[in-house]
């Protein structure tokens, strides 16, 4: 985490909430820019905005004036739990043939012609 936003948070900064990542939310005493609270997070672990949860990504965006309780965070039969995006980590998704899993590619079909300029 930055220094300055730590010390920001302890100055001036009221604990909201926190999420199922451990992620915790604030919102400013007092101050008010533009007429509108200022509301920010600290990541818990790694800075990854993708780790924000729906219900407090709308809070974080002035969508709604307080963050969605835990029977509106509650997942419904259809829907997957909120996973952060695996981007650029050992979890990330490597289709067979990329090179970090060997690099061998199935052989072509066959129903694949190159163009050539002399056809």
């Amino acid at each position: 985490m930055i220094t300055g936003t730590l010390l920001y948070t302890w100055f001036k900064g009221e604990l909201v909430g926190t999420d199922v990542f451990s992620n915790r939310y604030y919102r400013s005493r007092g101050a008010k820019l533009s007429g509108r609270e200022r509301r920010w997070v600290l990541y818990h672990g790694k800075t990854e905005a993708s780790s924000v949860p729906a219900e407090w990504h709308s809070w974080l965006h002035h969508t709604t004036d307080a963050p969605l309780t835990e029977s509106a965070a509650q997942l419904r039969s259809w829907q997957k739990e909120h996973e952060p995006n695996p981007s650029g980590t050992a979890d990330a998704y490597l289709p067979q043939g990329h090179e970090y899993k060997g690099g061998q590619r199935a052989a072509a079909t066959g129903d694949y012609q190159s163009w050539s300029p002399d056809n």
